[in-house]
């Protein structure tokens, strides 16, 4: 692929997918090459919703193939919650740590055998003319009762890792990218971009 828009205002996630892409795509574009980028409402009712609406609408706006993910915890106790909620558990102006103190509220009194949880991703590549491929991926683990670690965002200090007897807050960062959803979605989509 020659040209690609990354449709991400965190800097976090674009460094990571340039990371990811840099081997098998010519270009990369991002928010600082089209500022005017349209704003999209995130009101999927699934993370391959928001993903794709992202992505498309990017890849329209930009007339460049466009990726854009969406991912999210659930959490098995709580029937699935906060799921696609999950940057605003606890509020629309929520901060990590509103939507963590909201999710150890709702976990008060749950054994350790039913605080299992799994994060998820989504990755969507889409075509100015509409064609789009979805890739996930997910981490299972566990909620601690307390947070640990100090790396990280989101509910990486709650999120314990079983295999590495770890939060992700504690991880390394290149530890976590190898092992993490949306590190397992990027692998799938960089292995479609090599195949293309």
């Amino acid at each position: 692929m020659t040209e690609l828009f990354i449709a991400t205002a965190n800097r976090g996630k674009l460094l990571e997918f340039k990371r990811l892409v840099h081997t098998c795509v010519g270009r990369v574009f991002s928010l600082e090459d089209y500022p005017d980028l349209p704003a999209v409402l995130e009101d999927g009712a699934t993370f391959e919703e928001n993903a794709v609406k992202k992505a498309l609408s990017a890849a329209r706006f930009t007339g460049k193939p466009a990726i854009a993910d969406d991912s999210g915890l659930l959490v098995e106790s709580l029937n699935g919650r906060p799921g696609v909620h999950s940057a605003r558990f606890a509020g629309d102006a929520a901060t990590d740590a509103d939507n963590n103190d909201k999710l150890l509220r709702e976990m008060a009194g749950v054994p350790h055998s039913r605080r299992t949880a799994m994060f998820h991703s989504v990755i969507a590549l889409c075509t100015p003319e509409g064609t789009c491929e979805v890739f996930d991926g997910e981490l299972r683990g566990v909620i601690l009762e307390e947070p640990r670690g100090e790396g990280g965002f989101g509910y990486d200090p709650l999120f314990l890792v079983p295999d590495y007897g770890l939060t992700l807050a504690e991880l390394s960062l290149h530890d976590k990218n190898a092992i993490s959803h949306r590190g397992r979605a990027f692998l799938r989509l960089k292995e479609f971009l090599q195949r293309r």
